[in-house]
């Protein structure tokens, strides 16, 4: 078959696969919750009344969301918590701490926070955020809510156990701690091996602590390749591979680890389901896209600090935003993150999720 041929077999089998996702959407969600972890990837306006440079409550984030920049996200969009709320079959995205009241919280929460990472240093450079230690310290005070909606304890932790959870860290421990050694000492106190192991062992405690608070069905992404972010080859220059290898060495010594470490907690931690969403693989290797630039961001960006991010100059971005990966030189654009989402509910390579992907992981 030539290769226009498979092209089209592809996109049929792909079109197909969407329309099969979406007719579920309309119908009773796949899980009766939905609780997200993260950073600036899954952030729906957690840091918006922070003390932070970590902000994206102004133009041009938000450019495309219904409520426009106010809504924090950082895209000009839906992120991918947003997308994958979606295709578990909620109608509507999951509230921010910050804002969740009364019964919505039934329906989950979202945690995230731009800067936020698995180590409580991480990202204190540029202000105030919502580290993965505090992010659990703010899900037990959801848990109390919840149990006092509920009545009791038992019920609590029956929704609980058949919620989704889905956990975005461990990029600003690189990003905003290990590579940069004028603020943060661990490059000088750990060689890059030893602090891939001192971090997926915190990440382990949080993990573990997650699962004591009654969560079975949890997705980990892992670390995507992010010696390929704009914002790193801007600063770093390029190797032949495009990208910043060192950076995606470093990176994939975590990523090792972390595969042990589920591994580990499925086999020694009762009833528990964690899955590995690999973002490497998600990124790449994948059907046609759409995209036609990988490396340069939609929007103008600052050149104050912080560096990467949007100008607040009001000045407009591209018109052709789905063709973009990148809408600032960190964060992915909503076409990208709606293709990311996809493939993490539904893997399109064996590659993409291990031992399954979210659909087989709410589906038992």
């Amino acid at each position: 078959m030539s290769s226009c041929g498979d092209h089209i077999v592809i996109w049929f089998i792909l079109i197909i696969s969407m329309f099969i996702m979406f007719s579920m959407v309309k119908g009773k969600p796949q899980v009766p919750c939905y609780f997200i972890f993260g950073d600036s990837t899954v952030d729906n306006g957690n840091n918006n009344n922070l003390i932070t440079t970590a902000k994206a409550n102004y133009f041009p984030y938000g450019i495309d969301f219904p409520t426009g920049p106010q809504n924090g996200r950082f895209t000009n969009g839906r992120n991918k918590a947003d997308f994958i709320a979606e295709l578990i079959g909620f109608n509507s995205s999951i509230p921010p701490y910050a804002t969740a009241r009364g019964n919505e919280i039934l329906r989950g929460v979202n945690y995230g926070s731009g800067l936020s990472g698995i180590r409580d240093e991480t990202g204190y450079r540029w202000g105030d955020r919502i580290s993965m230690n505090r992010q659990l310290l703010n899900h037990q005070v959801t848990i109390l809510k919840i149990t006092s909606i509920l009545g009791n304890v038992a019920a609590t932790r029956s929704l609980l156990n058949k919620c989704l959870y889905t956990v975005d860290m461990g990029t600003n421990d690189y990003i905003n701690n290990y590579l940069e050694p004028r603020f943060y000492p661990s490059s000088q106190m750990f060689i890059p091996d030893r602090f891939a192991t001192i971090l997926v062992q915190q990440f382990e405690g949080q993990l573990r602590s997650l699962h004591g608070y009654g969560a079975r069905k949890v997705a980990v992404s892992n670390i995507g390749l992010l010696g390929c972010l704009p914002e790193e080859i801007r600063k770093f220059g390029r190797n032949e591979s495009g990208c910043v290898d060192f950076i995606n060495n470093y990176v994939q010594l975590f990523n090792q680890k972390l595969k042990v470490l589920i591994d580990d907690l499925n086999t020694n931690l009762p009833n528990a389901r964690f899955i590995i969403l690999n973002q490497t693989s998600i990124s790449t290797g994948g059907p046609p896209t759409g995209f036609t630039v990988f490396d340069s961001p939609c929007c103008i960006i600052s050149n104050t600090t912080p560096k990467g991010v949007c100008s607040r100059d009001g000045q407009i971005p591209c018109s052709n935003r789905n063709q973009y990966m990148f809408f600032d030189n960190f964060h992915l654009t909503e076409a990208a993150n709606m293709a990311t989402a996809r493939r993490s509910y539904n893997a399109f390579l064996p590659s993409d999720s291990s031992p399954t992907d979210i659909r087989g992981l709410v589906n038992t």
